[in-house]
Protein backbone atom coordinates (compact mmCIF):
# COMPACT_ATOMS: atom_id res chain seq x y z
CA UNK A 1 0.00 0.00 0.00
CA UNK A 2 1.89 3.04 -1.20
CA UNK A 3 1.19 5.95 -3.41
CA UNK A 4 1.26 9.61 -4.14
CA UNK A 5 -0.84 12.06 -2.10
CA UNK A 6 -1.57 15.56 -3.30
CA UNK A 7 -1.89 18.02 -0.43
CA UNK A 8 -5.02 20.18 -0.68
CA UNK A 9 -5.85 23.41 1.14
CA UNK A 10 -7.29 22.77 4.59
CA UNK A 11 -11.04 23.55 4.66
CA UNK A 12 -13.64 22.82 7.32
CA UNK A 13 -15.82 20.85 4.89
CA UNK A 14 -13.03 18.61 3.55
CA UNK A 15 -11.58 17.99 7.03
CA UNK A 16 -14.93 17.33 8.81
CA UNK A 17 -14.69 13.50 8.76
CA UNK A 18 -11.39 13.71 10.69
CA UNK A 19 -11.84 16.66 13.01
CA UNK A 20 -12.43 20.37 13.30
CA UNK A 21 -10.70 23.30 11.60
CA UNK A 22 -10.35 25.95 14.27
CA UNK A 23 -10.41 29.38 12.68
CA UNK A 24 -12.21 32.69 12.65
CA UNK A 25 -14.95 32.48 10.05
CA UNK A 26 -17.83 34.92 9.79
CA UNK A 27 -19.01 37.33 12.44
CA UNK A 28 -18.20 36.68 16.10
CA UNK A 29 -20.81 34.91 18.21
CA UNK A 30 -20.69 37.85 20.60
CA UNK A 31 -18.64 40.88 21.46
CA UNK A 32 -16.87 40.98 24.84
CA UNK A 33 -14.37 43.19 26.70
CA UNK A 34 -16.28 46.43 26.26
CA UNK A 35 -16.92 45.63 22.59
CA UNK A 36 -13.21 45.36 21.76
CA UNK A 37 -13.00 41.58 21.29
CA UNK A 38 -15.08 39.23 19.17
CA UNK A 39 -15.64 35.78 20.66
CA UNK A 40 -15.88 32.98 18.10
CA UNK A 41 -17.31 30.43 20.51
CA UNK A 42 -16.82 26.66 20.87
CA UNK A 43 -14.91 25.93 17.65
CA UNK A 44 -13.86 22.32 18.43
CA UNK A 45 -15.41 19.21 19.97
CA UNK A 46 -12.79 18.22 22.54
CA UNK A 47 -13.11 14.69 23.96
CA UNK A 48 -10.95 13.28 26.75
CA UNK A 49 -12.85 10.08 27.53
CA UNK A 50 -14.39 9.11 30.86
CA UNK A 51 -11.12 8.97 32.84
CA UNK A 52 -9.01 11.60 31.11
CA UNK A 53 -8.52 15.32 31.53
CA UNK A 54 -7.45 18.15 29.26
CA UNK A 55 -3.76 18.92 29.17
CA UNK A 56 -1.95 21.76 27.42
CA UNK A 57 1.53 20.99 26.10
CA UNK A 58 4.00 22.96 23.99
CA UNK A 59 5.56 21.27 20.95
CA UNK A 60 8.66 22.53 19.13
CA UNK A 61 8.83 20.74 15.75
CA UNK A 62 11.54 20.69 13.11
CA UNK A 63 10.74 21.83 9.57
CA UNK A 64 9.49 19.39 6.93
CA UNK A 65 9.44 19.91 3.18
CA UNK A 66 7.49 18.66 0.18
CA UNK A 67 7.72 16.10 -1.18
CA UNK A 68 7.20 14.50 2.25
CA UNK A 69 7.43 10.78 3.01
CA UNK A 70 4.68 9.27 5.18
CA UNK A 71 5.75 5.89 6.50
CA UNK A 72 3.72 5.90 9.72
CA UNK A 73 0.46 7.27 11.07
CA UNK A 74 -0.82 7.23 14.62
CA UNK A 75 -4.07 7.67 16.50
CA UNK A 76 -5.26 8.37 20.02
CA UNK A 77 -8.16 6.04 20.91
CA UNK A 78 -8.92 7.72 24.24
CA UNK A 79 -9.28 11.36 23.19
CA UNK A 80 -9.11 14.19 20.71
CA UNK A 81 -5.95 16.19 19.98
CA UNK A 82 -5.82 19.87 18.98
CA UNK A 83 -2.83 21.65 17.38
CA UNK A 84 -2.69 25.45 17.61
CA UNK A 85 0.29 26.97 15.74
CA UNK A 86 2.05 29.72 17.66
CA UNK A 87 4.71 30.62 15.09
CA UNK A 88 2.42 31.05 12.05
CA UNK A 89 4.13 28.34 10.01
CA UNK A 90 1.80 26.29 7.78
CA UNK A 91 1.52 22.62 8.67
CA UNK A 92 1.01 19.50 6.62
CA UNK A 93 -1.91 17.49 8.01
CA UNK A 94 -2.17 13.86 6.92
CA UNK A 95 -5.25 11.89 8.00
CA UNK A 96 -6.83 8.56 7.13
CA UNK A 97 -10.05 6.63 7.49
CA UNK A 98 -10.13 3.49 9.62
CA UNK A 99 -10.93 0.04 8.23
CA UNK A 100 -11.01 -2.47 11.12
CA UNK A 101 -7.94 -0.97 12.77
CA UNK A 102 -6.04 -0.26 9.55
CA UNK A 103 -5.63 3.28 8.13
CA UNK A 104 -6.96 3.63 4.57
CA UNK A 105 -7.75 6.43 2.10
CA UNK A 106 -5.05 8.84 3.24
CA UNK A 107 -5.72 12.55 2.71
CA UNK A 108 -3.24 15.43 2.94
CA UNK A 109 -4.01 19.08 3.72
CA UNK A 110 -1.93 22.23 4.11
CA UNK A 111 -3.06 24.74 6.71
CA UNK A 112 -3.15 28.48 6.14
CA UNK A 113 -2.24 31.25 8.59
CA UNK A 114 -4.89 31.49 11.31
CA UNK A 115 -5.95 27.84 11.05
CA UNK A 116 -5.63 25.25 13.80
CA UNK A 117 -6.98 21.70 13.91
CA UNK A 118 -8.65 19.36 16.36
CA UNK A 119 -8.39 15.68 15.46
CA UNK A 120 -11.37 13.59 16.53
CA UNK A 121 -10.80 10.76 18.98
CA UNK A 122 -9.36 7.74 17.15
CA UNK A 123 -8.48 9.55 13.90
CA UNK A 124 -5.40 8.21 12.13
CA UNK A 125 -2.97 11.08 11.44
CA UNK A 126 0.58 11.80 10.41
CA UNK A 127 3.23 13.33 12.63
CA UNK A 128 3.36 17.06 13.32
CA UNK A 129 4.90 18.56 10.17
CA UNK A 130 5.47 22.33 9.95
CA UNK A 131 6.27 23.20 6.34
CA UNK A 132 9.34 25.19 5.35
CA UNK A 133 10.41 26.33 8.83
CA UNK A 134 10.38 25.04 12.40
CA UNK A 135 7.08 25.52 14.22
CA UNK A 136 5.88 25.84 17.77
CA UNK A 137 2.43 24.62 18.78
CA UNK A 138 0.08 24.59 21.71
CA UNK A 139 -1.34 21.07 21.88
CA UNK A 140 -4.51 20.30 23.83
CA UNK A 141 -5.02 16.60 24.36
CA UNK A 142 -5.93 13.86 26.81
CA UNK A 143 -3.87 13.28 29.93
CA UNK A 144 -4.61 9.98 31.66
CA UNK A 145 -3.12 6.71 32.83
CA UNK A 146 -4.46 4.35 30.12
CA UNK A 147 -2.55 3.91 26.83
CA UNK A 148 -3.58 6.50 24.26
CA UNK A 149 -1.28 5.91 21.29
CA UNK A 150 -1.44 3.40 18.44
CA UNK A 151 0.97 3.47 15.49
CA UNK A 152 0.65 1.91 12.05
CA UNK A 153 3.77 1.55 9.89
CA UNK A 154 3.24 1.18 6.14
CA UNK A 155 5.16 -1.50 4.24
CA UNK A 156 5.68 1.07 1.49
CA UNK A 157 5.56 4.79 2.29
CA UNK A 158 3.33 7.40 0.72
CA UNK A 159 4.77 10.58 -0.79
CA UNK A 160 2.95 13.89 -0.33
CA UNK A 161 3.36 16.54 -3.03
CA UNK A 162 1.93 20.04 -3.46
CA UNK A 163 -1.35 20.58 -5.32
Amino acid sequence: MSGLLTAKPLTAAAFAPYGDVIEIAGAPDKMINQGMCGRHHDRAALDFGPDGRAGISLFDAKARHLPHKVDMVERHPEGSQAFVPVSGVPMLVVVADDNSGVPVNLQAFISQPGQSINLHQGTWHGVLAPLGAPGQYIVVDRIGTSPNLEEHWFKEPFTVVAD
